[in-house]
């Protein structure tokens, strides 16, 4: 493309212009979910975003020769990762661009050279600062709507990347899952006897439990025992586990938060699930005011959408294996039913995880959404 720029992102209007880019890209698509506008401006803001404790981020932005933006990136140096993983990578996150094979690649090069300036040998993405953030470019089923916690692209993407010498380093998949009437017998079964052999129980959080007795924190210590072995993964601060607590548990239906103790009282487990914002979110067009927060409330608080978002389960590495998982859908099932929940999807799931993939078997999954982590040398 003749005459197109790539900027560091150093005014209020360029970062304005990063956030609202992917509004105008996917004018019309009917499977993009948006992100909100506040929660990208965040990312972005050391005193909000606990993560840039340990990481450095530079967000890029492609303008053409009219002034028009035809593509944004930002880089990613997870500190904390390199050393954990003995890596050099620089990541690049918040990718998005013009079917035009000169603007990827010159927002590429921005970040390799970028990361390559700062000791970096290897770039891959699309990651984020954490785990949770959204990762992955999709690689198959662009016709499936996306979610509030997943990554939406266009099918040109991965064939840019491709043709740029980016190379596959994971994929993970969703599954997608009609809800039963009834839970599994093979589930029933398996809670019983865990419940029987093991001393386990599952109960529900409180306001109190998270608030007074320190559970909150608890679940995502859990987490980052269970997610350690996990590719890329960064194990949360204490400042990232406050701001996590703050922003998204208040939110959460606590009938949808089931965890599971020992006999001792240990937390061993915990599921995460949701109602779905997909229709939601897009209603806002990226904008909690003047009614975007009352679309998602009522999302949340009153008027379901027929499909629940399962973001998580996390189990106890010692614990793995005898039927935790199988106490999660017991108790589960009946309520989604009660929710009139209709269907479900996970969150992404690496492909190699044959143990969590497995435990879906009695549900007659289907795998959906491939989506990538790239990863090539810097030159």
């Amino acid at each position: 493309m003749k005459d197109m720029k790539i900027k560091k992102v150093q005014t209020r209007q360029e970062m304005k212009d990063f956030i609202r880019f992917p509004h105008d890209l996917y004018t019309g698509c009917p499977y993009y979910v948006p992100d909100l506008d506040s929660d990208i401006q965040d990312t972005f803001d050391k005193k909000k975003n606990a993560g840039l404790d340990f990481s450095d981020i530079q967000p890029f932005i492609a303008y053409d020769a009219e002034g028009r933006v035809v593509g944004r990136i930002a880089g990613i140096i997870n500190h904390r990762a390199n050393e954990k993983w003995h890596t050099r990578n620089v990541r690049f996150s918040f990718i998005e661009f013009i079917d035009d094979r000169e603007v990827s690649a010159a927002l590429l090069r921005a970040v390799e050279q970028w990361g390559k300036e700062r000791g970096m040998d290897t770039i891959q993405g699309p990651m984020g600062i954490f785990d949770f953030d959204k990762e992955g470019m999709l690689v198959e089923d662009f016709d499936q709507t996306s979610s509030m916690i997943t990554i939406y692209n266009y099918p040109y993407y991965p064939q840019h990347l491709e043709a740029l010498g980016y190379e596959k380093a994971v994929d993970w998949v969703q599954i997608r899952i009609d809800v039963p009437a009834e839970v599994p017998a093979k589930y029933a079964r398996v809670a019983k006897l865990s419940k029987k052999m093991f001393g386990l129980r599952v109960r529900k959080l409180t306001d109190e439990d998270i608030s007074k007795r320190g559970y909150g924190r608890k679940v995502f210590q859990l987490l980052n025992t269970a997610y350690s072995p996990l590719f890329g993964y960064t194990e949360l601060s204490d400042r990232q586990i406050d701001d996590y607590l703050k922003r998204y548990l208040p939110l959460i239906d606590k009938n949808l938060l089931p965890i599971i103790e020992n006999e001792q009282g240990e937390l061993i487990g915990v599921a995460i699930t949701m109602p779905s914002l997909s229709e939601a979110l897009c209603q806002t067009h990226g904008k909690l005011f003047p009614l975007g927060w009352l679309r998602l409330l009522r999302a949340l608080k009153w008027k379901h959408e027929e499909k629940v978002e399962l973001f998580l389960i996390a189990v106890r590495p010692d614990y793995q294996g005898l039927g935790v998982n199988a106490l999660f859908f017991d108790d589960l099932i009946p309520i989604y039913n009660q929710y009139h929940f209709t269907w479900a999807e996970t969150g992404p799931q690496l492909e190699t995880n044959v143990r969590e993939l497995s435990q879906w078997k009695p549900l007659h999954p289907s795998l959906v959404k491939r989506r990538r982590c790239y990863t090539k040398k810097i030159e």
